[in-house]
């Protein structure tokens, strides 16, 4: 048999943490991140840029070349 407890008491304020603990929290965490200076920043964001313009180039040039591809097998359709 299966006991139920009747003594469940509803969420109160005082037993719910509040916005001001949370945001205590987050600022403790915060604290320990370790931010990049100046240079690394400037440095990772040219890292980046670099990749998404590879990226687009290769993306773009398959878009071409499969689109060439296609027209070539199945014709202009004209």
């Amino acid at each position: 048999m299966s006991e139920t407890s009747t003594t469940a008491e509803p969420d109160t304020p005082a037993r719910r943490p509040g916005l001001g603990l949370f945001l205590r929290q987050v600022i403790a965490e915060l604290r320990k991140v370790v931010w990049p200076t100046r240079s690394e920043l400037l440095s990772y964001t040219g890292v980046v840029l670099v990749f998404v313009l590879v990226m687009m180039l290769l993306v773009a040039g398959l878009d071409y070349g499969l689109g060439k591809l296609v027209l070539l097998v199945f014709g202009s359709g004209s």
